[in-house]
């Protein structure tokens, strides 16, 4: 069976079923035995459909929507039998979260690209004219940046300034993956805007012979920061690609479904950037070697990754019984 045999033989199956999660939404005591009775049969068909899909159309847009139709299911289903909301986030991040990104890391991949190719932008124009600091980065910080006093006040002279930034990079990312329903054009400008400041700062610092000195104070926090920023840029980037290119659905569809999708993405980076703001708070001003803050650097790039490869064990295993993969 081709795909779209396939879609058209049992479309009509999930929009019923779409329909019956509607109606069960509102609590099962507003239907009737046989109507609770159905939505299980039809969940039941959707995971046979999910595994046939998974199996012969793996990269395909309808397996996307198949996965989430079952998660949404059988999460309703079973939301009764003993599901309590804690676990629920701990499975959101500690595997729904994970699969999402790995599944959709071209464009987080992507997001780190146009942020690359803003800092190397930003980094040379400062190089070729130290005046076009004050034309990149905000005047109110430009004026205060100072690398003689790196280590005393932070990168700036004020834990305010300092604070300016990481607010920066917060908006950064709540905006975004708001700026996918521009076509991700938006988001392309927030990325590489990012980009040019971070790199028009590291040219101040290795004018000054302080770059070494710059990326110890930056490294600590930013490679959590950092990666979050790139993740919510990916969630951006990834909506406005699906609607832009929408396939074989159409674009009202596509916005509908990859907007949820992007909210997963963003709300997956809100421990990051919590976890970021301690570490930015305690250790990176912290009176320790330039090598002890590299030190631990490396640290929260191992516990990164230690994450991700936790979270995404399971997911080129076989089908679970309910045939829901994250």
């Amino acid at each position: 069976m081709d795909l779209k045999a396939f879609m058209k033989q049992h479309a009509q199956d999930w929009d019923l079923l779409e329909q019956s999660l509607k109606e069960l939404s509102k609590g099962k005591r507003a239907l009737t035995a046989e109507r609770v009775d159905y939505f299980q049969m039809s969940y039941q068909k959707a995971v046979n459909h999910l595994s046939f899909s998974q199996t012969y159309f793996p990269e395909e847009e309808v397996t996307i929507y198949l996965n989430d139709l079952v998660a949404k299911a059988h999460n309703l289903l079973y939301r009764d039998q003993g599901t309590t909301s804690l676990s629920q986030l701990k499975h959101f991040f500690g595997s729904t979260f994970i699969h999402l990104m790995i599944e959709q890391r071209r464009f987080v991949w992507t997001a780190f690209i146009l942020f690359l190719i803003g800092g190397l932008g930003g980094f040379l124009a400062v190089i070729t004219d130290p005046l076009h600091l004050y034309s990149v980065l905000p005047g109110e910080i430009a004026k205060h940046v100072d690398p003689d006093q790196l280590g005393q006040h932070g990168i700036v002279d004020s834990a305010g300034i300092s604070a300016q930034i990481m607010t920066n990079n917060i908006q950064v990312a709540l905006l975004a993956f708001v700026g996918g329903i521009t076509l991700g054009a938006f988001t392309v400008y927030l990325l590489i805007k990012n980009g040019i400041m971070i790199g028009a700062l590291a040219a101040v610092f290795w004018q000054h012979g302080k770059f070494y000195d710059f990326w110890a104070y930056i490294v600590p926090h930013g490679m959590i920061e950092l990666t979050a920023i790139f993740i919510a840029g990916g969630a951006g980037l990834l909506m406005g690609y699906r609607i832009l290119v929408p396939g074989q659905y159409s674009r009202t569809f596509q916005l509908k479904r990859q907007a949820l999708r992007s909210v997963q993405l963003f709300l997956g980076t809100i421990p990051l950037f919590i976890v970021a703001g301690i570490i930015e708070g305690y250790i990176t001003p912290a009176q320790i070697s330039l090598e002890a803050k590299y030190a631990f650097s490396l640290f929260t790039v191992i516990g990164l990754v230690v994450y991700v490869w936790l979270g995404g064990r399971g997911r080129k295993q076989s089908p679970s019984p309910t045939g829901f993969h994250d």
